[in-house]
């Protein structure tokens, strides 16, 4: 008896696969800094338990297949208050951000299509395209450009024949790259040239630092030809919820995609109760959040900064930085972090950059950062990093 080959081909989590090392680490009674997920420290809000303590009837039953209607018309509110007009019948509440870019490929893509993603992208689109059968092709933004999107002539080396769109993160994980209306208005005249669909995946649109827009495709380009996926799971530090969205304005799209979602049946019908009054914390609440992380972002970065050979950009939004360290293979040196080294009995996690690009042998001197945590954890971590490389270097 075998497995698939579908099974075999599937990718290990880049930022799951390592965890083994971490819970040996602390077996051996080792604290662990973990940046190597984008878990936020911050409490979830209490009206999401409120909610549900208020909304909970006596049976947890199935929810519409595209969720219940308060929900969806919560995310509606949410949407318009920053001038995205959708209907009722143009989203999907969905398992987690997840599944609505699986919803997305799926939608527009058969086995054997491609999609186009800009490297290092986030690291799970990899599994889902592999899952579908369906191939990534690669255009590389670089470490040395603050990894900004490439040029045209890149995006036009990566069309053949069974291209069927693009696929971007804005703000972008793992990079912390926001998007200028510019970048935006290239990727959406080149999505017009080529008949392409352009999915938009909107996890971190309220984490744009230093005054910057993260800017909304469907509200800069109302066209049937975007599909856009969003999740409550950082804005609210609510990853457990795995409440998520899918929104289009195309008809077909949206009916392919309903019916992948009746055939999962339901999203999660606990978490929709609590995500409605997620919902009404308005922007006072994710500027907080927000101003919280760029202190973190900005703590990490000038530490990182003092790292002999480590070469970074600011991030401009999300809560993740992208950085070439001066070592000969960074999952080697994470790992090592966890078997090998600890300072007064501490050591650091993250994750390896290699996980998040398809063009095989890419980022192997690179990692990604997730700042999840207060200031003073930060702080440490980075000391734990720069000792670490220091002493790895030396073996």
């Amino acid at each position: 008896m075998k497995i698939s080959r579908r099974a075999e081909k599937m990718p290990a989590s880049p930022i799951r696969k390592l965890v083994p090392y971490a819970e040996k680490a602390k077996e051996r009674g080792i604290k662990v800094y973990h940046l190597n997920i984008g878990q936020p420290d911050i409490p979830t809000p209490e009206i999401f338990f409120r909610y549900l303590r208020k909304n909970l009837g006596d049976v947890v039953a199935y929810s519409h297949s595209a969720g219940i209607i308060e929900l969806r018309r919560a995310f509606l509110n949410y949407y318009a208050s920053f001038g995205v007009e959708l209907t009722e019948d143009e989203v999907i509440v969905t398992n987690g951000g997840s599944e609505a870019v699986i919803f997305a490929m799926a939608a527009i893509a058969d086995p054997g299509d491609e999609i186009v993603v800009i490297e290092p992208f986030y690291a799970n689109y990899k599994g889902f395209a592999s899952l579908l059968n369906i191939k990534l092709v690669p255009v590389r933004a670089e470490v040395s450009n603050g990894y900004r999107l490439p040029p045209k002539e890149r995006f036009e080396e990566a069309i053949t024949s069974k291209t069927r769109a693009i696929l971007f993160s804005n703000p972008s994980n793992p990079t912390g790259v926001v998007l200028t209306s510019s970048e935006i208005d290239t990727l959406i005249q080149f999505a017009e040239k080529h008949n392409l669909f352009l999915i938009s995946d909107e996890v971190y649109r309220e984490f744009a630092f230093d005054g910057r827009e993260s800017i909304s495709l469907l509200k800069h380009y109302k066209s049937e030809r975007v599909i856009m996926t969003d999740s409550l799971s950082k804005r609210y530090s609510a990853c457990g919820t795995r409440i998520g969205l899918f929104a289009t304005h195309n008809r077909q799209i949206y009916d392919a995609a309903m019916k992948f979602a009746q055939a999962r049946l339901s999203p999660p019908m606990v978490a929709q109760l609590g995500a409605v009054g997620l919902l009404e914390l308005g922007k006072e609440y994710t500027d907080k959040v927000k101003n919280e992380y760029q202190l973190r972002r900005d703590v990490v970065f000038e530490e990182l900064s003092k790292i002999p050979g480590v070469l970074l950009t600011k991030p401009e939004g999300a809560f993740y930085v992208s950085v070439a360290l001066p070592v000969d293979d960074a999952e080697r040196f994470v790992k090592w972090m966890l078997t090998d080294f600890n300072d007064s009995g501490e050591t650091v996690m993250v994750a390896p950059l290699s996980g998040f690009y398809a063009t095989e042998g890419s980022g192997k001197k690179e990692i990604r950062i997730a700042y999840v945590l207060e200031r003073r954890k930060l702080k440490r971590a980075c000391e734990l990093l720069r000792k670490g490389i220091e002493g790895y270097n030396r073996l």
